[in-house]
């Protein structure tokens, strides 16, 4: 890993751009999955993903962006994935982009929660606070009893644990295997495990603009991807982490103009708590470094 302020500040620009990628990839989806079948998107969301990522590396990186030296894990990254992307895209059907955003920022808290019990990590008084508010912040995103409340909430909610334990795992593989090939194996995977799915509900885009937006898709997923890979060459979890955050200002926004939907008290609350006890978490993890 890089080290130095220059360093610091070359992880912070890629991983804020990172933030803006999925923001519009998480947008892109949304407008997509209104005409055609979730899980076509998300194959074409792969397939784009794995064509153009590989159109731009190859001819400078060669055969280093397929390069593995753990072929299983990354097996098990694509499969996971692939049913992280089709429950999040099945979930924006139904819900703003600031709700989905705010229960995938809880994946710190449940990183914490997972490293306590799978790595065997002491957490101390302090790191539980922090775990019980965020899960707090989550309840009052989907507040399960209201009316406010739509079964899609929960799919979200299972698709930040898996997410978390996604991130547990690509830490893990970040000290032996390449930027390039943790993006692009893993995307590989997923379309052709999606494939079938994918081809048995086919329905034919019906404009250049949608195939316009199918390619935006796998463009801002692979770079996202690719970014943040690279970014925490440059800088450590703790110091980055903190930067992911703005993402859902982004959601935000993207969900205002483009669907006219403004997240109400209760999810704006939820988001807040829910940042702030990632924040001190890593706050916690910052000091203890």
């Amino acid at each position: 890993m890089a080290d130095g302020a220059g360093a610091r500040r070359t992880g912070i620009a890629l991983i804020s751009l990172a933030t803006v990628c999925f923001s519009v990839l998480d947008a892109s989806a949304k407008w997509l999955v209104r005409d055609l079948p979730v899980v076509e998107v998300v194959w074409l969301r792969f397939v784009s993903h794995v064509v153009l990522m590989a159109l731009i590396l190859a001819p400078r990186y060669g055969g280093e962006i397929v390069r593995m030296r753990n072929p299983r894990a990354h097996l098990l990254r694509g499969a996971m994935l692939a049913c992280m992307t089709a429950m999040n895209f099945w979930a924006l059907q139904y819900l703003q982009l600031a709700e989905t955003a705010a229960i995938q920022f809880s994946v710190p808290v449940l990183i914490a929660v997972m490293s306590a019990y799978l790595l065997r990590e002491r957490l101390s008084l302090q790191r539980w606070a922090a775990i019980f508010a965020g899960f707090a912040g989550v309840m009052l995103v989907i507040r399960p009893g209201s009316q406010a409340f739509h079964p899609a909430l929960l799919l979200s909610v299972i698709n930040a644990v898996l997410y978390a334990a996604f991130n547990l795992l690509t830490r893990r593989l970040a000290a032996t295997e390449s930027p390039f090939a943790l993006q692009l194996v893993s995307a590989f995977v997923a379309a052709l495990a999606l494939a079938p799915f994918a081809l048995a509900q086919w329905q034919w885009p019906t404009s250049p603009v949608v195939w316009g937006v199918v390619l935006l898709t796998g463009l801002m997923g692979g770079l996202g991807h690719l970014l943040v890979a690279i970014a925490h060459r440059y800088g450590s979890a703790a110091i980055l982490g903190p930067f992911l955050y703005q993402q859902i200002l982004y959601m935000t926004l993207w969900g205002w103009l483009l669907f006219h939907q403004v997240p109400d008290a209760f999810v704006i609350a939820g988001a807040v708590v829910v940042v702030l006890s990632g924040l001190y978490l890593l706050w916690l993890e910052f000091r203890r470094q």
